[in-house]
């Protein structure tokens, strides 16, 4: 990883652009949102890139996230805040997926979850930029790799957690230094206070797409994917999806490698999963809506994707709709059946987010949206170690062991 964190670092970044207007900013300026209060897209210079690299290059690079840096936004080398993160590997789940399902271990990362993708080029370009103060709303994994990174360079951290995350996600946040409070409401409620306080320039606002980075962080897990597949995509794609900055990050990034000529014009089907109890972009697209409206009293034991609106709602119903996937939401007992089987069968814990992704998978089977030949990827945005475990253990009393048969 060393190799590509001091290599030179040509920066084929050309400018933002509004989501929405297609509306241009300057780069290596900072930005929130742009002025119609939609996310900023970063655009590169995909000729020069092209020019300056190629497959068979990349491939000699060691297998980190920052192997792509020709295709990342960060111009200096020391302003990469770094704990070290790895490509995740693909795991066959044949027993409790089938014969198609493979898994990709995002637990593996820093901090054990995706979020370190987002979060790690989020906090460099912000110490490019020279943001000093930092806040966020968080259900926890987001929390923790933003308290991490932001302790590793200095920048001073104010978190805000709904009341219902889980306990060691708060402890973890608090360990690694960030100020963290627990607020007595849903994720969008705490990012408008968040919101509230960037207005009154007292901090820079962290908030999920609301600063550009993030989504750059978040593609590499679909350029990551395109080189582990052969250059080939798989045919579907299912993602555990609160604020989705990982499914437009993926799409963003397939297209990107297109235009490289790197992959043909195959997509996979993306499919959106959400928890039945809080399922916003569900119910937007199955009513052909671009926009989806607040989820009231959302509730799920899957705290990651208990996200009641996203900022990037039609970034990604676009995505789910241009790739002719579909948004599907799956109940809580489903999503713990998913965990437990995978555990039991195929020796992989995953987190309930995760867990989510393989109910909708094999729902999506039975009703035939997916074949189980089919080569799917599911995220398992988490390890499963970060969340409540059910109790276990029966107690065997060393001076009274009988026949160890019963054992």
């Amino acid at each position: 990883m060393q190799d590509n964190l001091t290599a030179a670092r040509p920066s084929f970044v050309t400018h933002l652009e509004c989501s929405m207007t297609g509306e241009t900013y300057a780069a290596d300026q900072l930005h929130g949102l742009s002025r119609v209060g939609r996310p900023l897209l970063v655009r590169y210079d995909l000729a020069g890139v092209g020019a300056a690299l190629t497959r068979e290059a990349l491939a000699a690079r060691p297998t980190d996230l920052w192997r792509w840096r020709e295709l990342l936004p960060v111009r200096r080398a020391e302003s990469i805040v770094s704990l070290g993160e790895i490509e995740t590997p693909l795991i066959d789940i044949p027993k409790s997926g089938g014969p198609g399902a493979i898994v990709k271990d995002e637990g593996r990362l820093p901090t054990g979850s995706f979020k370190a993708r987002g979060l790690v080029m989020a906090v460099s370009m912000a110490r490019e930029l020279g943001v000093t103060r930092i806040a966020m709303p968080t259900n926890g994994n987001a929390g923790a790799a933003l308290a991490a990174y932001a302790a590793r360079c200095g920048i001073e951290t104010v978190i805000l957690c709904p009341e219902e995350t889980p306990e060691v996600n708060v402890r973890e946040i608090a360990a690694q230094g960030a100020r963290v409070y627990r607020v007595n409401g849903q994720i969008d409620e705490c990012g408008a206070i968040v919101g509230r306080g960037a207005a009154e320039g007292r901090w820079f606002d962290f908030s999920t797409l609301k600063e550009p980075y993030r989504i750059e962080g978040k593609k590499t897990m679909g350029l990551e994917l395109a080189a582990q597949c052969g250059w080939e995509l798989p045919d579907a794609i299912f993602y555990p999806t609160g604020g989705g900055t990982g499914l437009i990050g993926m799409w963003k990034a397939f297209d990107e490698l297109e235009r490289l000529g790197w992959i043909g014009s195959k997509r996979p089907r993306m499919y959106a999963v959400q928890a039945s109890g809080c399922a916003p972009i569900v119910r937007a697209f199955e009513a052909g809506e671009e926009h989806a409206e607040r989820w009231e009293n959302a509730a799920t034991v899957a705290a990651g994707i208990r996200v009641p609106r996203a900022v990037g709602d039609f970034l990604i119903l676009r995505a789910v709709r241009e790739s002719g996937g579909r948004a599907l939401a799956v109940g809580d007992p489903a999503i713990l059946q998913a965990v437990d089987d995978c555990a039991r069968k195929d020796g992989l814990l995953l987190c309930p987010e995760g867990g989510a992704t393989l109910a909708a998978y094999r729902q999506a089977m039975r009703d035939g949206l997916v074949d189980p030949k089919e080569r799917t990827v599911l995220f398992n945005c988490a390890t499963g170690l970060k969340y409540p475990l059910p109790e276990a253990g029966t107690w065997l009393d060393k001076d009274a062991v009988g026949d160890l048969a019963a054992l």
